[in-house]
């Protein structure tokens, strides 16, 4: 079979967006040249690699398997030009980080420290759900992940390096505000503002009330937790976030912490990576500054 790399890379880009035009925007090339090279991949396999229906672009069977190959050789020149700039001393390489959005408020300030240590490094950062930093994982496309709850049954290294704590929010002046050690029987009372299905922060927040013997009603789902804090902040409901997301709207006196019963929900940030991953000496650095020095970055 005779594939140039370039085809990989072409049909990647067609793959990921599902889209000629767009892969040709990206790659600096014409929209024909892309066909052209999609059509002369397909014909060296002699199956087709992508159908149409109506006007949306969708991968085949064979497109799907086609894919994961060229995912791997992308990753493998990769790390070829990584262990190439270590060999020849450079501080120079790339480092691909996903985070969980929950995890953006401190996981900057890392990547801030580690940039001015390291300049030379391209950093691609991806903030994002649960489901997608789960795929990352599952299909080895970032180097790195910070999340809150490590997957299970996934052949991962999960390391803790920072305490997480959820805890109750409610808008400033709510009339439980100025009350101590709330029982949680109370909390049935309020309505909530949650986060997704699927979230660490639900899981945990779910398993918390299950072990305790109670329930609480959510009048509405958000996809993160500053649109949480926004709607708890204009009196829609309590919330339950990680500490870690209220700086800005403690300072600014917007929300109340509220002293309930065996809050906070104690949980850890976790920084984890494929079982096995070759790390190149920029990831090393990375993972060291992120278990070592957090404490001392985040109290600057």
């Amino acid at each position: 079979m005779n594939i140039t790399i370039r085809q990989f890379q072409i049909f990647e880009s067609v793959a990921q967006h599902l889209s000629y035009t767009r892969a040709a925007e990206l790659l600096y090339l014409s929209q024909p040249a892309v066909s052209m090279q999609i059509k002369q991949l397909e014909n060296e396999v002699e199956m087709p690699l992508f159908e149409r229906m109506g006007k949306k672009l969708f991968l085949t069977e064979a497109g799907d398997e086609l894919l994961v190959y060229a995912r791997n050789i992308s990753r493998q020149l990769t790390e070829l030009d990584d262990v190439f700039n270590e060999m020849r001393g450079s501080e120079k390489g790339r480092l691909t980080i996903a985070v969980a959005t929950t995890a953006n408020y401190f996981a900057l300030k890392l990547l801030g420290e580690f940039y001015r240590r390291f300049s030379g490094t391209i950093i691609s950062f991806d903030v994002t759900n649960r489901e997608s930093l789960l795929n990352h994982l599952n299909e080895n496309t970032v180097d790195m992940v910070i999340m809150g709850q490590p997957p299970e049954g996934m052949d991962v290294e999960a390391t803790p390096f920072l305490d997480n704590p959820l805890v109750v929010i409610a808008p400033k002046g709510h009339q439980l505000a100025k009350e101590k050690k709330i029982p949680l029987s109370v909390l049935q009372q309020e309505t909530f503002i949650m986060r997704e299905h699927g979230s660490g922060t639900r899981i945990a927040m779910e398993r918390f009330f299950d072990q305790s013997g109670y329930s609480i009603s959510s009048v509405m789902e958000m996809s993160s937790n500053e649109a949480i804090n926004q709607a708890v902040e204009a009196g829609l409901g309590l919330g339950i976030v990680s500490q870690h997301t209220l700086e800005l709207e403690l300072a600014l006196g917007r929300l109340e912490i509220l002293d309930v019963e065996a809050f906070p929900i104690m949980r850890h940030w976790y920084l984890v990576h494929r079982k096995g991953k070759r790390l190149t000496a920029i990831m090393e650095a990375f993972k060291q500054l992120v278990i070592d020095d957090t404490l001392d970055v985040l109290q600057v």
